[in-house]
């Protein structure tokens, strides 16, 4: 009784761990890592509010507990 107890309180906790609110800042840097190792020369990475969000297809990522939405758009040359 006691493993399974320690197993639902270990799974809490990883849980609560996993739904960290991560800031927008840190989460733009992290995309802009990747968009950039990817090769795209030019793009916009914007953090706006959810209820400004036009187009969700556009959204690469929801911030500051689910309050924020980055938005991406790749500029044309």
């Amino acid at each position: 009784m006691i493993r399974v107890a320690f197993a639902v309180l270990a799974s809490l906790l990883t849980t609560s761990a996993l739904a960290a609110v991560k800031p927008c800042e840190e989460l733009k840097t992290e995309i802009e890592a990747k968009i950039q190792a990817a090769g795209v020369p030019s793009y916009t990475l914007e953090i706006v509010p959810n209820s400004e969000v036009s187009d969700q297809n556009m959204v690469v990522g929801t911030c500051d507990g689910g309050t924020k939405k980055i938005i991406y758009q790749k500029n044309d040359q």
